[in-house]
């Protein structure tokens, strides 16, 4: 399960031309951050990527150094013991080093600049996204492996495991086993330090709750403590709408998608009807994520294109709405770019979106839907199927 040295020699040459054209006066950039480093060496180990715009780029690895050259087909793994033995190399960086400055804490860059003795520091968060947003074969080949899982499980398996008076929490577990069981690596990521099992499934009302999350969905939760795992006291019963917002990756590559489904009845005609509107949304979106389309222009021309009243409260409930219609998608759920307002650099083709168009309904719960699309020259296409949701469930 190597990523192959072909794959991190093409990503390193894309980050320096990026960076080249970006800021034309970088010296040197230090990539820390876990999953950034996966992306670049192939191994997720505490260490320090230092990469010189005049040399050679070295991973210095503190812990695991073993595991690392086990692990990796990066041509120059070295060990340290902390930053020290890394600038005893280096020698001192004369100019502005670029950091990753969504994730490096103060303490962090106080002992960096303590040893490397560099001014600064410049943020190299955009352009580790630029680079990371545009798929290559060999990503895509895991997403659609991710994507086949998610299909499956939630299309075909999900229904059978809807029984009357289960609750969100014993749900969430049967389904977590499932995932496993049929190919999903345990976890799902986030930037900005966040991991989950799976993500947000909720019975009716739970999934428009209240949460911290930038999503249109919602989730009861446990217990202050614990948000974000389902509610133990809420039991499935006819009538409900069951949402199931959840992740699945394969080798580190992730794809998003949401299912409903109609446990015992329909829900009424007019959330229905909701939701059919939420779905061609997701379809006119799909459609237009070919290359040189512009993220925020997809947003604004399908928000002015909807009728006044459906855009209250769309992409959420009530006051909780978000303010984009999908987002890019790969080793985090949450990538750049968004289709969102400011989002202004054109599509690529292999960039990959999760698309969700959704709509909280007052006494029912969140209707809608969401998949993952690649964007090929002929629109979105779809790596997590073609349901429509509200699937019924009698």
């Amino acid at each position: 399960m190597q990523v192959p040295s072909t794959e991190l020699n093409t990503r390193m040459a894309r980050f320096r031309d990026r960076m080249d054209h970006t800021c034309p006066d970088w010296e040197v950039a230090a990539i820390t951050e876990k999953i950034n480093l996966y992306y670049f060496t192939g191994t997720i180990q505490d260490g320090l990527l230092l990469v010189p715009r005049n040399s050679d780029a070295v991973f210095w690895v503190r812990k695991s150094y073993e595991r690392s050259i086990t692990e990796s087909q990066f041509p120059d793994i070295r060990p340290m013991a902390s930053y020290r033995d890394a600038a005893a190399v280096m020698g001192p960086i004369k100019k502005p080093v670029y950091l990753e400055l969504d994730f490096v804490s103060i303490a962090q860059y106080g002992r960096m600049q303590k040893h490397f003795s560099f001014t600064g520091p410049l943020g190299v968060d955009t352009q580790v996204a630029a680079v990371r947003s545009i798929k290559s074969p060999y990503e895509i080949a895991l997403m659609e492996k991710a994507g086949k899982i998610h299909r499956h499980v939630l299309e075909d398996l999900v229904p059978d495991l809807l029984t009357e008076g289960i609750d969100e929490v014993s749900l969430a577990s049967a389904l977590y086993a499932v995932m496993v069981r049929e190919g999903h690596q345990g976890i799902i990521r986030f930037g900005m330090f966040n991991e989950m099992l799976l993500g947000q499934i909720g019975f009716g009302t739970s999934s428009i709750s209240p949460i911290c999350v930038d999503t249109p969905g919602g989730i009861s939760g446990m217990y202050p403590a614990v948000p974000m795992a389902g509610c133990r006291e809420r039991k499935l019963t006819k009538d409900d709408l069951v949402v199931v917002d959840i992740g699945c990756g394969v080798e580190g590559y992730q794809t998003d998608k949401t299912m409903t489904y109609m446990f015992g009845n329909a829900i009424p005609d007019a959330a229905i009807d909701v939701h059919e509107q939420c779905v061609a949304v997701q379809d006119k979106v799909a459609a237009l994520l070919k290359p040189g389309a512009i993220p925020s222009e997809i947003y604004t021309s399908i928000m002015n294109g909807l009728e006044p009243e459906f855009r209250k409260g769309f992409m959420g409930y009530g006051n909780n709405t978000v303010k984009f219609l999908g987002h890019g998608i790969g080793l985090w759920i949450d990538e750049s770019p968004v289709i969102a307002q400011g989002f202004n650099e054109p599509l690529q083709e292999r960039m990959v979106f999760a698309v969700e168009p959704k709509k909280g309904i007052k006494d029912i719960g969140l209707v809608g839907i969401e998949n993952t699309f690649m964007v090929t020259p002929g629109g979105g296409r779809s790596l997590t199927g073609t349901h429509r949701g509200l699937m019924p469930v009698y």
